[in-house]
């Protein structure tokens, strides 16, 4: 029996517009961000069996959205929370790049631990920590279906981890406001990838502003 993991990204927030890492600096959605989650809501129409979200206030707040006039209510996980990127929160990809190039270079180019500028230190600590906390939901919920909202970050590192990937895949991965990712695990809790990136539940016109 099959255990379906989905993953959604929070909705839209100013400092996704603005392009800027956000880590664990707790922002709120945007207007935008509230329409892209009502969106979801539409889209899962309560077809679930629990909701998971990252403590911060943007995950909680679509998760609140997605579970809106259902018997579910989002369960808060302290390990969905976004990597914290340490001196690099509130900066953009061109300024980290300007700021700290060599840092910059390794971020992006080490397979083994991606390592980061303070805050969880290491793409590849981050990956271990998301990788627990997911596998602790598959087995607590087998045969079920389960909605995870937390993090492009998180949720990147966190699939890196369950298929055994090279931290550099982190940066092949593009995950926008509200994208759902979903993956289900057997019985023997070997997993397999049914979608990436789906946003298909947003209007085909519809300008998604941030893919960081």
């Amino acid at each position: 029996m099959n255990t379906s993991i989905t993953f959604v990204r929070h909705g839209e927030t100013k400092w996704n517009t603005l392009g800027k890492f956000q880590g664990c600096t707790d922002t709120d959605l945007s207007s935008e961000g509230i329409k892209q989650a009502e969106y979801l809501n539409e889209k899962f129409g309560n077809n679930f069996d629990h909701i998971y979200t990252s403590p911060l206030k943007r995950a909680k707040l679509t998760a609140e959205i997605i579970s809106k006039n259902s018997n579910t209510t989002p369960i808060v996980e302290l390990g969905l929370r976004e990597i914290n990127f340490g001196e690099w929160e509130g900066l953009t990809i061109k300024e980290i790049e300007t700021n700290f190039p060599e840092r910059f270079i390794k971020w992006r180019t080490d397979d083994l631990d991606g390592p980061l500028c303070g805050g969880d230190l290491s793409l590849k600590k981050a990956s271990i920590r998301a990788v627990k906390v997911i596998l602790e939901i598959a087995k607590r919920h087998r045969g079920e279906n389960i909605i995870i909202v937390a993090h492009s970050g998180i949720i990147k590192a966190g699939l890196i981890g369950i298929f055994d990937w090279k931290m550099t895949m982190y940066h092949k991965m593009i995950l926008g406001n509200t994208s759902v990712c979903k993956i289900i695990f057997d019985d023997n809790l070997s997993p397999k990838i049914v979608t990436l990136n789906d946003t298909s539940h947003l209007p085909d016109d519809y300008d998604i502003k941030s893919r960081i």
